[in-house]
């Protein structure tokens, strides 16, 4: 079966397009098994085009760049705790949406701030329009927009844009690739295959319940070298080979649907804890191999 999303050809030709656009406006595949790396979509193309995320970077910069350090109000989604949201969000996630309708009207969305829609399309795009957002509101450039297609509940294409650094990451089913700074060019994992040898990320150990952390903890132990506060950039920079595991706890569909395919499109694998498909969000872990996956697995379920 072959299903082929076609978008009308925009006129950003790379990432500094799209961040330079952004900045004048404003001033079913099912897998047998979910650990197998996966570089290719052999019985499904699914494939929204390159110049379509570049379009979706330049909708959602076009947002966040011009609120991006500007001391803007905060809010606080949470009665009790903070789980912080900003004009920028809402903002952001609004474009992105309009712009999905307008090349795909009977596809479903479901996003952070305003919901889910048309629930019963085979096809329903992830939007998290700012993924760190923590970051975001401390100035710090560590934290993406994240738009992600999936089919029959597989995820099967998305992205990760970066404006202020004018990066962006993206898997369309033909391969995982990079646009900005470094060039364009294809995404790949490293082979680091023992916990020994590897770099761990994730966002924060606090983040973790009591239940959790020291099941993190004995992974962190393994491992040598552990970084904090990277969120979505994380899973871009194991796709990109310059870290080997992202180990992250009670995240939701709109949080991972679009890292997946990056993931795997760059060769990795990236499940729940219990090895099960990571669409639905939950305790994820993604590696660089199957060999790092099943190590950091044992330690996470001894």
């Amino acid at each position: 079966m072959r299903v082929r999303l076609r978008s009308p050809v925009g006129t950003a030709k790379n990432v500094s397009c799209w961040v330079a656009k952004a900045r004048v406006k404003s001033e079913p595949l099912l897998l047998s098994d979910p650990r197998r790396p996966l570089k290719r979509l052999a019985r499904m193309t699914i494939s929204p085009s390159p110049e379509f995320f570049r379009r979706l970077a330049a909708a959602a910069a076009a947002e966040t760049l011009p609120r991006f350090r500007d001391g803007g109000r905060v809010m606080n989604k949470r009665a009790s705790g903070f789980d912080p949201v900003t004009e920028a969000d809402r903002a952001t996630e609004q474009a992105i949406r309009d712009l999905i309708a307008r090349e795909f009207p009977d596809h479903g969305i479901v996003g952070e701030e305003y919901g889910n829609s048309s629930t019963d399309s085979r096809f329903q795009w992830a939007i998290d329009p700012i993924d760190g957002t923590r970051s975001f509101i401390s100035g710090i450039p560590l934290w993406g927009t994240l738009v992600g297609l999936l089919v029959d509940g597989t995820a099967v294409a998305g992205m990760m844009a970066q404006p202020f650094t004018r990066e962006l990451f993206y898997a369309d089913g033909n391969g995982a690739r990079y646009e900005g700074p470094d060039g364009n060019r294809p995404l790949s994992v490293r082979k680091v295959t023992d916990l020994s040898e590897a770099t761990l990320c994730t966002t924060s150990p606090f983040l973790f319940d009591e239940e959790r952390l020291p099941r993190y903890q004995r992974v962190e132990q393994a491992v040598r070298l552990a970084r904090y506060g990277t969120d979505c950039y994380a899973y871009c920079m194991l796709a990109s080979g310059n870290i080997d595991l992202v180990i992250e706890s009670g995240l939701n569909a709109y949080d991972i649907v679009a890292l997946i395919p990056i993931v795997r499109q760059a060769g990795g694998v990236i499940t729940t804890w219990s090895g099960d498909r990571p669409e639905k969000g939950g305790d994820i872990i993604a590696a660089v191999t199957p060999e790092l996956h099943a190590q950091a697995l044992e330690l996470l379920n001894r």
